[in-house]
């Protein structure tokens, strides 16, 4: 009976101190040691998934104590009472937030409180602890936000169910639109590409420029009396660009592809026009601007067709009425000069052969027509204004044929 006695005694003091042992751990681990701890009631208005009794409390990311207990609100039910202690040298203010937040991916889920600039520490009601409140949707988590996200995009898509379909009619057909006039679209887009400078190909595109008259006739003796302004020649808009133009049909015009004339029509007509004179012997005699140049005739050009006609064939064809104007702004001749030739290809290089021997032969002919003209002109009288009237000057008393 001794022995029994014995073993029981033994029994229940090893019994008392594995009790003794989990109390210990279980004070050190929800008291915080040996140090005093400050419980706290945090109130959430929604779910918190995953916070549990014994999650961290992290106070601007540092641990500072754990969650003792986690339960619902008997009086309001949407509401969940967390209980927490952190030590109690954590500045918990007034103005301290609260949020939830994953420790990885499964890490669990912590308390987070982040301080603020307030120094008023946290009122508490009566007996009952501290009351930190979170922000609404503080424990929501991504699932059910995108959850929330979806239903909200489905009501907007079912309010305007019937204007989207009708937008979605209106796609289609446009779509339809633009498939049928693909090419015209696409040589829209060339066109502003070619009207504002961005083709990537602008500077690989070849430039082309006019021949000179030539079998010209010989220099004049004498330097004419005449002097004779050739301005640059008017024309429609269509013609005044650097394009080298086709005419499919009568009333169409079209630009040549990968060809380029070196400078607007109107400026080079102009230039290759004054070095046709200036080859003839008329350098003295002729000028294309005003500036230091005391013209008595003007030579005006304006150009009615410059084109390669490709409505039966390759045709080239250029017209051009040449006025003499005297400086009365009188006309004292004029005469259309026309004249046509068959490309021998259909490439640029053809066209642009063609265009500069029908433009050379009018260039002869129209040296020719105006040296005539101005030489058979009477030349303007030169008026020479007499000296204001300065009144009669007193007479020299020294002057022996003064009065």
């Amino acid at each position: 009976m001794e022995t029994r006695a014995r073993y029981a005694l033994i029994g229940l003091f090893m019994f008392a101190v594995i009790l003794a042992s989990f109390g210990f751990v279980y004070w050190l681990e929800n008291k915080g040691g040996f140090g005093e701890r400050e419980t706290y009631l945090i109130q959430f208005e929604s779910s918190v998934s995953g916070l549990l009794v014994g999650s961290a409390v992290l106070f601007n990311g540092i641990r500072v104590g754990d969650v003792t207990d986690v339960a619902l609100n008997p009086d309001e039910p949407q509401q969940v009472i967390a209980t927490i202690a952190v030590n109690r040298n954590t500045p918990v203010r007034e103005d301290t937030r609260v949020n939830v937040e994953s420790q990885g991916l499964t890490g669990g889920i912590a308390v987070t409180l982040t301080g603020g600039l307030s120094n008023t520490p946290l009122p508490s009601d009566g007996n009952a602890p501290p009351t930190l409140i979170a922000p609404p949707g503080v424990g929501q988590d991504w699932t059910q936000s995108a959850r929330d996200a979806f239903q909200e995009v489905q009501g907007v898509v079912a309010q305007n169910a019937e204007p989207l379909n009708e937008a979605i009619v209106n796609i289609e057909v446009f779509t339809e639109a633009l498939a049928r006039n693909a090419d015209k679209v696409d040589g829209i887009l060339a066109g502003i590409e070619r009207m504002t400078g961005g083709s990537a190909d602008k500077s690989k595109t070849p430039l082309y420029s006019l021949a000179v008259a030539t079998d010209l006739p010989a220099p004049p003796e004498h330097t004419p009396n005449w002097q004779l302004l050739v301005p640059e020649p008017s024309t429609l808009m269509g013609f005044n660009t650097d394009k080298i133009l086709t005419q499919p049909r009568p009333d169409e015009s079209l630009p040549l592809e990968n060809a380029e004339w070196s400078d607007n029509l109107p400026v080079l007509v102009q230039a290759k026009v004054l070095q046709t004179f200036e080859n003839a012997g008329y350098a003295r005699s002729v000028s294309g601007s005003r500036d230091g140049f005391a013209n008595n005739y003007e030579l005006l050009i304006n150009i009615r067709n410059f084109h390669v006609s490709t409505q039966d064939g390759a045709q080239a064809e250029i017209g051009f009425l040449a006025r003499l104007q005297d400086q009365n702004g009188e006309i004292i001749a004029s005469k259309l000069f026309k004249g046509s030739k068959t490309a021998n290809g259909t490439d640029a290089r053809a066209y642009v052969d063609a265009l500069s021997e029908v433009f050379g032969k009018l260039q002869l002919e129209l040296l020719e027509w105006t040296t005539a003209a101005l030489d058979a002109a009477p030349m303007p009288a030169v008026t020479v204004e007499p000296p204001a009237d300065i009144g009669e000057m007193p007479a020299d008393p020294e002057d022996p044929q003064a009065p």
